[in-house]
């Protein structure tokens, strides 16, 4: 993999948040990219309960200021980064005051979701694509990880249809167990819809639980790895018969190797 280029786009990564299933891969998969060689830039929301002090991120004044419109609402867009230590890895933060500013991630502190998270996922679903483009930097890879960021591909393959940059891109998802109960806002679709994303090739946002959104997620991407033991078996048998190229689950000893071919042999 050396000189490839990987942008990973993810939920959630450690040592920022929590360990736990798509912090950790978040973390491990671009750590052995970089170290075979590769090119790794690591792209995240910045939660409010990540500890700006103790991270040491900083605000790019370059990178940020423009607004990015969802649902017809300019926000402002704000870029921080951050490296991880020991690894001399970048992590790139896409903050904005009005989505990522609360003390915590999904749910408030009664556990219930947030009403703005599909929104937040739009934001952060362009937040990077337009700071990839500032940066010129042309990924090879995209790979996502975690349902926040499963509009990513989405969004790249029809909002960002016509961006030169991305011409030879491939989009990579990793789908981990469900991480929500429940749905994101009822409205999603039509929000999505409002970029000029064509409702019939989102519709099973109409009702936006976890598995539709990883679903709309894997139908826009060009390859699918199951990173988890216990992906629903209606969602592992929708990714088997999805005529995607696709990895199926692998033990934490062995992802190295097989992600490596996988990337090879059926994405790149």
């Amino acid at each position: 993999m050396e000189d490839k280029r990987i942008l990973y786009v993810s939920s959630e990564v450690v040592p920022y948040l929590a360990e736990n299933e798509v912090s950790l891969m978040s973390y491990d998969v671009p750590k052995m990219i970089n170290d075979q060689g590769g090119q790794i830039r690591i792209f995240m929301p910045r939660y409010g309960n990540i500890n700006e002090r103790r991270h040491q991120l900083h605000e790019v004044i370059r990178l940020s200021g423009m607004n990015l419109v969802v649902n017809d609402m300019d926000m402002p867009l704000i870029i921080k980064v951050a490296s991880i230590p020991k690894e001399r890895i970048q992590v790139y933060f896409i903050d904005n005051d009005e989505y990522f500013k609360r003390k915590a991630t999904f749910t408030d502190e009664e556990g219930v979701l947030y009403p703005d998270n599909d929104e937040r996922a739009i934001f952060f679903a362009k937040g990077v694509v337009e700071t990839v483009k500032k940066l010129n930097w042309v990924p090879d890879i995209i790979h996502v990880h975690g349902w926040m960021a499963a509009m990513l591909p989405v969004y790249m393959k029809h909002f960002y249809k016509n961006e030169a940059l991305f011409a030879d891109t491939k989009i990579v998802t990793s789908v981990y167990s469900q991480s929500f109960d429940g749905t994101l806002d009822m409205e999603m679709l039509k929000k999505v819809t409002f970029d000029n994303v064509p409702e019939e090739a989102v519709s099973d946002l109409a009702t936006p639980n976890f598995e539709n959104i990883m679903r709309a997620s894997i139908m826009h991407s060009d390859a699918v790895i199951i990173a988890s033991e216990e992906v629903s078996p209606s969602l592992t048998k929708f990714i088997e018969t999805s005529n995607k190229p696709f990895l199926p689950f692998v033990p934490k000893e062995k992802f190295a190797e097989m992600y490596t071919n996988f990337y090879k042999t059926q994405v790149l």
